[in-house]
């Protein structure tokens, strides 16, 4: 980053600024406080105890119980673990699963390694908005049918679930749910009770938080292997020295996460609102995707038509500007979005993709900023575009 260079960072989506707060409350057992939390001298007892406040601490942010909470190396772990494991838990009853095609890589790529493993998968579609259709998971659901994992939010689109509803479902039908809510833990209130979750995965990096560290919570009851042999750490089920950094780092960010949510939600909804309606109105042939209200608080996501979204990203980051085409575990890849596939984008649509996530540390001059820069870009890029020359020809023409 070169210094004196205008810097704005609109890609917390993919990470977040780790809080000098979080920073702090780790450091001391980096080097001061470093037992191994399994030892049984005194010493050692001090991290096993900042383990279990960090334990305390999210569990009660989900209204869970403390031995619910099963710290893990991040959100992709604990997806893994979740399915895989329920999977191989329950085959006796049954070996269907039921998701949808908006899922994070994590999610998806898990059923495609179950399903060469005899297990049948069920992809939902959805509508346009990127939300799950409750009437066809109703009518997904089959006698052998095990688990449902349906993300909590789209980590791409913003698009918040009807996760409430889904684990109705669920329960009522007897089947094990899981969400991913790597995107929505510490956004937005989860009550794993009030939702009727019965795994649901987060991480520390999404929240202000260290990264390699996340959680998988499981629902007292709910039948689950060990996902890592080898040592009795999280209570036999993973086993591996806990990573005691991460871990107080994590339960420190989970702590100011839900200290000011209603205030950081408040503020990002405002300059989320206000980015959207500016280059909306700004820059023609440009489609919002996702569900206009129904989003994570931080997200924006626009189809500009007639441009590559790489293009974009490039000339975005000469600008100062840090954005995204999707999901950061997949930007290396040339094919367009799944996500923006599934909710009905063609493949020349989706490929100019942009995403801006916000946080609570941007200002309204830098949306301005932002959305200025947006349009002279897609401008400048449009007018390289043989495609958009030809469409205007033709408007001008049927005009």
């Amino acid at each position: 980053m070169n210094e004196g260079r205008r810097f704005i960072y609109l890609d917390n989506a993919a990470t977040t600024r780790t809080n000098p707060k979080v920073v702090e409350a780790m450091l001391p057992f980096f080097t001061e406080y470093y037992g191994n939390p399994s030892s049984v001298y005194e010493f050692s007892g001090i991290s096993k105890k900042a383990v279990t406040d960090a334990r305390e601490t999210i569990a009660r942010s989900i209204g869970a119980k403390t031995q619910e909470i099963y710290f893990t190396a991040g959100g992709s772990e604990s997806d893994n673990w979740a399915i895989k494991a329920a999977a191989e838990a329950y085959r006796q009853k049954g070996r269907h699963i039921i998701t949808s095609k908006i899922e994070h890589h994590a999610v998806l790529h898990t059923c495609e390694q179950l399903e060469k493993q005899g297990f049948e998968v069920t992809y939902l579609d959805v509508d346009e908005d990127g939300v799950v259709k409750l009437e066809e998971l109703k009518k997904a659901i089959r006698p052998d049918t095990i688990l449902i994992t349906i993300m909590f939010a789209n980590n791409e689109i913003g698009t918040i679930q009807p996760i409430k509803e889904i684990g109705e479902i669920a329960k009522e039908h007897g089947i094990l749910f899981h969400t991913d809510a790597v995107q929505a833990y510490g956004h937005v209130m989860i009550h794993v009770d009030e939702y009727h979750i019965d795994m649901m995965s987060a991480s520390g990096h999404k929240i202000n938080g260290p990264k390699g560290v996340g959680f998988l919570y499981i629902r007292t009851g709910v039948k689950i292997r060990s996902f890592i042999h080898g040592g009795a750490q999280e209570r036999k089920r993973r086993a591996g020295t806990e990573n005691v950094t991460g871990i107080v780092g994590f339960g420190k960010a989970a702590e100011l996460a839900m200290e000011n949510m209603e205030e950081r939600a408040r503020k990002e909804t405002e300059l989320r609102d206000y980015l959207i309606e500016k280059i909306l109105a700004e820059v023609p042939y440009t489609k919002l995707n996702g569900h206009r209200t129904s989003r994570l608080p931080n997200n924006c996501n626009f189809s500009f038509r007639f441009i590559e979204g790489e293009s974009l990203l490039i000339m975005l980051d000469m600008a100062g500007i840090c954005g995204s085409s999707g999901s950061a575990c997949t930007s290396g890849s040339l094919d367009p979005s799944h996500v923006l596939l599934a909710i009905g984008l063609p493949h020349e649509i989706a490929h100019g993709s942009l995403r801006l996530t916000l946080s609570e540390e941007n200002t309204k001059e830098e949306m301005d900023y932002v959305a200025g820069e947006v349009k002279r870009i897609v401008e400048r890029l449009r007018n390289m575009s043989p495609l958009y020359e030809d469409f205007i020809k033709k408007e001008k023409h049927n005009g």
